[in-house]
């Protein structure tokens, strides 16, 4: 199987796959799966052979989703493998967003070379103070692998932290302190918190999350940090809440042509997870959920198809996966391409996730070429994959 590594992966990853049956090409065209961290893909025509994508990290608004799906490639990402790096990096911009060190950092850098540098620190030092985090209240929007380490990482620090989350996973639930508030209305974070973090994917009911209606009912000298997304807060909204007191310091992870040169914002070169240890675990997930799906079929963490496992393949059965729509009646339609009685299905699971489905089916006997072609003239069918 040939891999193309859209940006560097970490090798800890990269050496999980045998080179007795992987092979890296510098070639897109030529790829049966791809490696991808934040290289865009959606004006690349993709190959007819490719059968997967592996984002080695979280977002994946840089691979056309849609697009994919319909033509059965599988797109995977790796959810949480970062999460530590991105909280670690958020408790940076909050202590940044309420202690003005880069404003002192600076002014340091502009008298380095006075004689006088130690008497000045101690009469300048004053135009630098800011606030304590300890006691104060927090909004997390969002409540996934990052928001919650982010929540809980609050509550060792002494903050009062809300949760705001409709679609909370049962997973978070579990990890999440119970001293944390549930918020069933986020309009709550918005009007008694100093602090307001989002946590959210890039979708379109999440665009602009954070914008004028939101900024109208928050407190004076609130504190934002943006490191989900992006065009989550609105620009123009931020520049103006920004000039008029209403926010106090926005922290974001994502600079652009306007929030670079914004009074009033912390723009960090999108670090939340540059670091070696966030890399190597995106990484090695990535490659993992890649390399069962190419030997097992089995689909773990995938974005456009749904989660559908049957274990590790078993040496003498054939398994027969498929891409498929998810419409009526055709699982019967699948199966009855088997009805001459040379092949037994032995074992079939099938899963769908909103307009699509995924079937793997396994089966002993000869997969002739009749069998192939009525399963490829299936009405709805994407694409078939035996694994020998």
């Amino acid at each position: 199987m040939k891999i193309k590594c859209m940006n560097p992966i970490a090798a800890v990853g990269l050496d999980l796959l045998p080179s007795d049956q992987y092979e890296l090409t510098d070639e897109f065209n030529e790829a049966d799966a791809v490696l991808v961290r934040s290289a865009s893909m959606h004006d690349l025509e993709m190959p007819k052979q490719l059968l997967a994508i592996a984002r080695a990290g979280a977002g994946v608004n840089n691979i056309p989703l849609d697009r994919c799906a319909e033509q059965g490639i599988v797109v995977f990402n790796s959810p949480g493998a970062n999460a530590n790096g991105v909280k670690e990096a958020v408790l940076a911009g909050l202590l940044l967003g309420s202690r003005d060190y880069i404003g002192g950092n600076k002014w340091v850098e502009s008298v380095k070379d006075d004689p006088n540098v130690s008497k000045l620190v101690e009469k300048e030092k004053k135009k630098f103070a800011g606030h304590e985090i300890k006691g104060k209240k927090i909004g997390v929007i969002g409540l996934g692998a990052v928001g919650v380490l982010v929540a809980n990482a609050c509550i060792a620090l002494g903050m009062e932290v809300y949760g705001y989350d409709p679609f909370i996973s049962v997973k978070s639930a579990w990890n999440l302190s119970k001293n944390i508030k549930h918020i069933s209305n986020v309009d709550d974070i918005y009007r008694d918190c100093d602090y307001i973090t989002v946590h959210v994917p890039l979708m379109d009911s999440t665009r602009n999350t954070i914008n004028k209606d939101a900024f109208d009912k928050m407190k004076d000298g609130v504190v934002i940090l943006n490191f989900a997304r992006d065009p989550i807060v609105n620009d123009d909204d931020m520049e103006q809440a920004l000039k008029s007191g209403k926010v106090r310091k926005y922290v974001t992870d994502f600079p652009n042509t306007r929030t670079a040169g914004m009074e009033g914002v912390i723009a960090i070169p999108h670090l939340g997870a540059s670091t070696q240890e966030a890399e190597d675990n995106c990484a090695v997930m990535a490659c993992r959920e890649l390399r069962d799906f190419i030997e097992n079929g089995n689909i773990v963490n995938s974005v456009n198809y749904p989660a559908c496992t049957s274990g590790p393949k078993i040496e003498g059965v054939h398994r027969i996966t498929v891409c498929h729509k998810n419409i009526p009646t055709i699982l019967g339609k699948i199966t009855s391409a088997f009805r001459d009685g040379t092949i037994n299905i032995e074992n079939m699971i099938n899963k769908s996730r909103k307009g699509y489905a995924y079937t793997i089916i396994d089966v002993t006997g000869d997969i002739t070429d009749v069998v192939m072609d009525e399963l490829n003239a299936v009405d709805g069918v994407i694409r078939i994959r035996v694994i020998d």
